[in-house]
């Protein structure tokens, strides 16, 4: 007999990182003595986030290709500067309001600089390369062999140094990027093990995950509803924006730039990771992993409908802009095969 357990996962909006992070939390929360009562090998899942983290950037370092072309450059390297520059923008603006702590009480509890910055930084790669694999043309897919730059913790701790927040050590800011550029230096000279770490990336996704909620009081939970919901929103219409006219300017249609107006799952790993190099925001992480986890929930629902309905009515204008002028044929046909879809 056979449980579909991985399919019903998949099932869940950003259900790899989702689920494994409620169950750790449910854990954490109902029988919190579990890591200490088992101890050894079953105390260190509840505990070893940071650990599998390191392991999981090698890998994703390992996956990204230096010899990319110039069109991949050009497109992932615009997306990926518009996406971190609005979050600097924001991280100057919350930084002035809040500084490093969360908000206290009300409506807002739990909002912080951090969980801003955290959630706009970083794109869900997944979700990306399958929309642009329905909706978008294959060399938009390889863009994200730049933009996969923005994963992990260390330009979210670059943009609130920007922010003129608490500062990092210089010696923290490599430390956060070297497991990556290590795996990128690795996957580059072998493409053998490059295909041998890149399979391990999804496999490595559900046991961060689940330390990451093993380490959250579901009691606070609550306080992620609305906030939770709206800056998953947030996301993806102050992002989604400057990145349809960003994909606009490097000659694509618009489809990419929205398709990359979502919060990566391994967002909700960077409070955290700041926390841990930066005691000042040991408050705020918690919440904050919260919320960004939140935002990973919504924008993984939000953002295939919008890149459909951007699909759908790009491909018409495209097909009008073909009918007027033959020469742009070419150009026209993704665009209408993505709106027929």
């Amino acid at each position: 007999m056979q449980v579909p357990i991985k399919r019903f996962i998949e099932s869940v909006p950003g259900g790899m990182m989702v689920v494994p992070l409620l169950a750790g939390a449910l854990i954490a929360t109902f029988f919190p003595g579990t890591p200490k009562f088992f101890g050894s090998f079953t105390g260190a899942l509840f505990s070893g986030a940071l650990t599998i983290l390191a392991v999981f950037y090698v890998c994703m370092g390992a996956s990204i290709d230096f010899r990319a072309t110039p069109y991949i450059v050009k497109k992932g390297g615009t997306l990926l500067a518009v996406k971190v520059g609005i979050a600097i923008v924001l991280g100057l603006i919350f930084g002035r309001v809040l500084g490093e702590a969360p908000v206290a009480a009300g409506m807002f509890a739990g909002l912080s600089t951090l969980a801003v910055v955290a959630s706009m930084n970083d794109t869900n790669g997944g979700l990306y390369m399958a929309l642009m694999g329905q909706y978008g043309r294959p060399r938009d897919v390889g863009a994200y062999t730049i933009m996969s730059l923005e994963s992990g913790p260390f330009l979210t701790m670059v943009t609130l140094g920007v922010a003129g927040l608490s500062a990092f050590p210089w010696q923290t800011l490599v430390g956060a990027i070297l497991p990556l550029l290590v795996g990128m230096i690795i996957g580059n000279l072998d493409r053998e093990m490059r295909d041998f770490l890149s399979r391990a990336i999804p496999v490595m996704i559900p046991f961060f995950a689940f330390a990451l909620g093993a380490g959250l009081d579901l009691s606070k939970v609550w306080q992620a509803g609305l906030l939770g919901l709206a800056m998953g929103v947030a996301v993806v219409i102050v992002t989604g924006i400057p990145l349809f006219f960003a994909d606009r300017l490097t000659g694509g249609t618009g489809v990419a730039g929205v398709a990359a107006a979502s919060t990566a799952g391994n967002a909700a790993a960077v409070p955290a990771i700041v926390a841990s190099a930066n005691p000042a925001y040991a408050d705020a992480a918690g919440p904050a992993t919260i919320l960004v986890a939140a935002c990973v929930v919504v924008t993984a629902i939000l953002v295939p409908i919008a890149t459909a309905w951007t699909a759908r009515v790009i491909g018409r204008t495209e097909e009008t802009d073909a009918e007027a002028e033959p020469s742009g044929a070419s150009d026209a046909v993704p665009a209408q095969r993505a709106g027929s879809r």
